[in-house]
């Protein structure tokens, strides 16, 4: 889980940035100007830290405001992936249900699925039986889908643009450090 230390450690310095270059339509509604708050200490208790695996890693719940100008606040949950769960999805819902019973605010998930499987992109969790129906759906973003964008990422100030690019780079050369350096 080294993966994912680097990664909270990033986003505790760069949250505006991180929004702008993964979920540009999240980072707009919200005015950074009235500031954000980590909310990390209230989420650890109020959900476990390992689940059954042992595997439990929430990343970031942030409190942010937003640019409407009214007083309602999103809770923005941020889950990075970094290895294949086939119950990620629920995992992902529970907390979310856990921090909205908590707070009583809306809050939306999101996903960075750091893992080097092209193929899995679970996002959508389900009940459906007897006439219930619920469907959870949250937006993921897929760092391999950047590989066929390097120009890009090379002309691009935001400092994700380089950590994508570093992230892509570790993935490619799964080899030795010397090939990784």
């Amino acid at each position: 889980m080294k993966q994912d230390s680097s990664w909270r450690k990033i986003l505790d310095k760069l949250l505006p940035e991180f929004l702008e270059f993964y979920f540009p339509e999240i980072h707009q509604a919200i005015d950074f100007a009235k500031g954000f708050e980590f909310l990390d200490k209230e989420l650890q208790k109020i959900l476990p830290q390992e689940d059954d695996t042992g595997k439990r890693v929430v990343d970031k719940l942030v409190k942010v405001f937003l640019r409407d100008g009214g007083e309602k606040w999103l809770l923005i949950h941020i889950e990075i992936q970094g290895y294949l769960d086939i119950d990620f999805p629920r995992r992902v819902y529970h907390c979310n249900y856990r921090i909205f019973d908590r707070f009583g605010e809306k809050v939306i998930s999101v996903a960075l699925l750091t893992d080097d499987d092209p193929e899995f992109r679970e996002n959508i969790y389900e009940i459906s039986q007897w006439g219930f129906w619920l469907h959870f759906e949250f937006p993921v973003v897929k760092l391999l889908d950047y590989r066929h964008k390097w120009d890009d990422l090379e002309r691009n100030p935001n400092p994700f643009a380089i950590a994508t690019m570093a992230f892509l780079k570790t993935v490619e050369t799964q080899g030795s450090d010397q090939e990784r350096y």
